[in-house]
């Protein structure tokens, strides 16, 4: 199939880069901004027709959490608006779109892991232009698989992960926020899933919303802490609550995702976000070294 990838300079496009370098059963299209401006409806159709595009998988997003607090409008014109671009071309060309959200389109009030049914309640501008996009999603009959994803890193662009290894090289200790409960999703792990849907895509039509993330839940100061233990390094990291952590942005409390619909559905196990985070670590040493 003609697959179009949108946002590949991101850590998910890069990751599903990788995938693309061995296959050799689709034909892929990768594009950020500066090859394909999401939000020009006119470009969009355009490409979609001269490159008979049959599946979309819309990894850009505007993701600065706490910047969307000032640029809500951009927030929303990328998270949102563009969204529908997406899904009108993709109705016009019989396409599937698989869209990227969020857990933070939850309020985070939540002590079970969240489903794919739950109410949703955004409390941030990243969280509603997330959710928007969903809504404008469900409101086009095209064909379209929505996946909603959490903490996400890689070994690609700027995360938590990296972060934490850098300033563990750097200082003898760090305070990270305790009560703040999810599960960290490896961009790796996220573009597998994405790619048994498509595997699995018989174009016949499908409307439907999964979550997907690693196995568990951690607070970030557990995930600070196993950071600079599978990196090797001698930082201490310290807990504190949230609020001796002043952020422009509220963050979600608990955001842990039921993956109980996508392990039923796929019939496949999710690995553990340790596990993952090791990966990760070493495919980062492997890149420092080369």
């Amino acid at each position: 199939m003609n697959i179009l990838v949108t946002g590949s300079k991101g850590q998910l496009g890069n990751e599903l880069q990788k995938i693309a370098f061995t296959d050799r059963v689709h034909h892929w299209h990768f594009t950020d901004v500066d090859e394909l401006n999401i939000t020009q409806k006119d470009d969009v159709e355009a490409f979609f027709a001269f490159n008979e595009i049959e599946v979309c998988i819309n990894c850009a997003a505007y993701t600065a959490v706490d910047k969307a607090e000032d640029e809500p409008e951009l927030a929303e014109r990328i998270n949102a608006l563009a969204v529908g671009v997406l899904a009108e071309a993709c109705k016009k060309n019989n396409a599937l779109l698989i869209h990227i959200s969020t857990d933070y389109v939850f309020d985070g009030e939540n002590f079970m892991p969240y489903t794919e049914t739950d109410p949703i309640s955004a409390i941030s501008a990243y969280g509603k232009s997330k959710a928007r996009g969903e809504a404008i999603l469900y409101g086009h009959s095209c064909h379209s698989i929505v996946i909603r994803t959490a903490w996400l890193y890689s070994s690609f662009g700027n995360n938590f992960v990296k972060t934490m290894l850098r300033l563990g090289k750097e200082r003898p200790d760090l305070k990270v926020v305790a009560d703040q409960v999810g599960t960290p999703t490896w961009a790796f792990d996220l573009a597998w899933a994405i790619m048994l849907f498509v595997d699995k895509y018989d174009k016949q039509y499908v409307k439907d919303i999964y979550h997907f993330s690693n196995e568990g839940a951690i607070s970030w100061f557990d995930f600070a802490k196993a950071i600079m233990e599978i990196g090797g390094l001698s930082c201490a990291v310290r807990a504190i609550p949230s609020s001796e952590y002043p952020v422009k942005t509220k963050r979600p409390f608990y955001s842990v995702l039921s993956k109980e619909k996508f392990k039923t559905k796929m019939q496949v196990n999710i690995p553990y976000w340790k596990d993952s985070l090791a990966k990760c670590i070493h495919e980062l040493n492997g890149k420092e070294q080369a």
